[in-house]
């Protein structure tokens, strides 16, 4: 699965707060006075369309020599969409233009964590998956950091718009912006001092620095901090569906589903449960 590896890239999506509660199902007409238009759409067309990476191991990649899109994200959304009894199509592109995608109506779905501003314009599911934060830094050194404070100064490698490198400016470093590349651009420059450190979800970097025994680098040993989500999200307007995608969700966890598939992308790890981590809150982060 060499090609695959190759596809690993940091995910800038994943991130907090736990999502709206769930309403009563089967409220099909109205919620107060908004009718869910979007949902009699998805219905008459028979299909929802949902953004996902593509680029992204192993929450949405194409595994090698296969053209068949798949990932953790993935395969969560064919089976919301199997449950709901419609077909799904993919629009792939990069973290940065999943919101206006959704905005605009170009999509239906997307898979992030909520955040204060975002949750004024879209509505989130329950999390699908929890997680936290850490650092891939060089060995020995840990690129000079220790605490969070020693960020102050240092590069790091993320896109522009994510709440990790929010995190990043928040303690004094460098953002140094990258678009929808391979995650071996991301750790090569770590493993090159282009860069210092990269602050990214925990399951991930844990799978992607396994990837590259090579270069010089390490998930850092003592750091971890910023717990999130990844939920599912639409339009503010989309009621109906909202509450059918919580139901779904709800039964994929209870039945299991939701854990079999985190198992078997994310190396037997269970990441639709809370992390049992000590985790260190970052104030001033939502």
């Amino acid at each position: 699965m060499k090609r695959a590896m190759f596809l690993i890239i940091m995910a800038f999506s994943m991130l907090l707060i736990t999502a709206c509660g769930t309403s009563s199902a089967g409220k099909e007409e109205k919620t107060g006075e908004t009718e869910d238009k979007i949902w009699e759409n998805i219905k008459a067309k028979g299909e929802i369309v949902a953004a996902t990476p593509g680029t992204l191991y192993p929450a949405s990649y194409y595994p090698e020599d296969n053209d068949e899109l798949t990932g953790y994200n993935v395969e969560v959304f064919r089976e919301i969409a199997k449950r709901l009894g419609v077909d799904i199509k993919f629009e792939t592109m990069a973290f940065d233009g999943m919101l206006a995608a959704l905005h605009t109506g170009k999509v239906d779905i997307i898979q992030i964590g909520p955040r204060e501003e975002s949750k004024k314009k879209f509505a989130f599911s329950e999390p699908v998956k929890y997680s936290y934060s850490t650092m891939i830094v060089r060995k020995g050194d840990h690129s000079g950091i220790e605490k969070l404070e020693d960020l102050k100064g240092k590069k790091a490698g993320g896109a522009a718009t994510t709440v990790y490198s929010e995190i990043a400016r928040k303690f004094g470093a460098e953002v140094i912006a990258y678009g929808n590349v391979t995650n071996d651009a991301y750790l090569r420059d770590v493993h090159n001092e282009r860069t210092d450190v990269i602050i990214n979800d925990y399951y991930l970097q844990s799978l992607a620095i396994g990837s590259f025994p090579d270069f010089n680098i390490e998930i850092h040993p003592d750091l971890k901090f910023h717990p999130t989500t990844n939920n599912v999200a639409m339009k503010k307007e989309a009621t109906v569906l909202l509450e059918k995608v919580n139901t779904v969700i709800n039964e994929m966890k209870q039945d299991g589903t939701l854990t079999e598939l985190s198992e078997e992308f994310f190396g037997g790890k269970d990441v639709s449960k809370k992390p049992e981590a000590s985790i260190i809150e970052v104030e001033g982060i939502e």
